[in-house]
């Protein structure tokens, strides 16, 4: 059967800042019922936290766990060929990550983000959000933007490893986002079909950053049936036996094994 790998983004946030985090009070939490009522296995996953934490760090972590789920694919009865990767602002950027750089144990079928800042260098040049500038400072470990800590960031920013044959990726983004702005997933977009690859952008009309704000605007809940959609058309396409019979399976998977210094705090 079809799943997903979702990087929490919980706790105390900060883009790039992150200092804490548990699974229970996931940032991601509201697509958890949507894909469990259409039948997708999910497994929520915890990475390394900036500030102790620097990239590439937690896309390695998240690297890490799309093997360990590769590895338990039979145990889990899912089917390896279908996965997709999905995280949200933080999140969002190191499924970006992972997928622009995939390594042949580590490729996706689909990926999912959230509005998630995919140029770095230039949203911290654009200096329209501070807190968005610091955080992505903090990611990269630079305490002051310098051309060093423009290099760092240019090396950690998905909208540079764009290139043909990637998954095809649904990009899902709130117009009125004050942290990350809507541009940065428009760009990415652009720039992966300028390749010949597989985009979609679905723009939520007058939302701001964070899943969690939109439950309480009925107006905005809509992505998530296109989402589920998205998800089984472009799953179906990539397994090797064709259209498949969907069912629920909750699973949350502790970090992989290999993953020695998560935060327990």
């Amino acid at each position: 059967m079809p799943w997903r790998i979702t990087p929490d983004n919980a706790g105390r946030r900060r883009w790039g800042r992150k200092v804490g985090g548990d699974k229970q009070f996931a940032g991601v939490k509201p697509l958890f019922e949507p894909l469990s009522k259409a039948g997708f296995a999910w497994f929520s996953i915890n990475y390394r936290l900036a500030p102790k934490h620097h990239f590439p760090a937690p896309v390695e972590d998240v690297e890490s766990a799309i093997r360990w789920v590769k590895a338990h694919a039979r145990q889990y009865r899912v089917d390896p060929q279908r996965i997709a990767l999905t995280g949200e602002s933080a999140g969002a950027h190191l499924v970006a990550m992972v997928a622009v750089q995939a390594k042949p144990d580590t490729q996706v079928a689909a990926v999912v983000p959230f509005y998630g800042p995919f140029d770095l260098e230039g949203l911290a040049r654009s200096k329209s959000n501070e807190r968005a500038a610091q955080a992505v400072l903090g990611l990269v470990g630079a305490t002051q933007l310098n051309e060093e800590a423009y290099q760092l960031l240019r090396k950690a920013s998905p909208m540079n490893y764009v290139h043909q044959g990637m998954p095809p990726f649904l990009l899902i983004h709130g117009t009125a986002d004050t942290i990350v702005p809507h541009e940065q997933s428009v760009k990415l977009c652009e720039k992966i079909k300028s390749v010949g690859g597989a985009c979609e952008l679905l723009s939520v009309e007058g939302a701001d950053h964070g899943i969690g704000g939109w439950e309480k605007h009925p107006q905005f809940q809509a992505y998530k049936s296109r989402l589920v959609e998205w998800l089984k058309a472009t799953l179906d396409r990539q397994g090797d036996q064709g259209p498949v019979a969907y069912r629920t399976v909750r699973v949350r998977a502790l970090p992989p094994p290999a993953i020695n210094e998560l935060p327990t705090q």
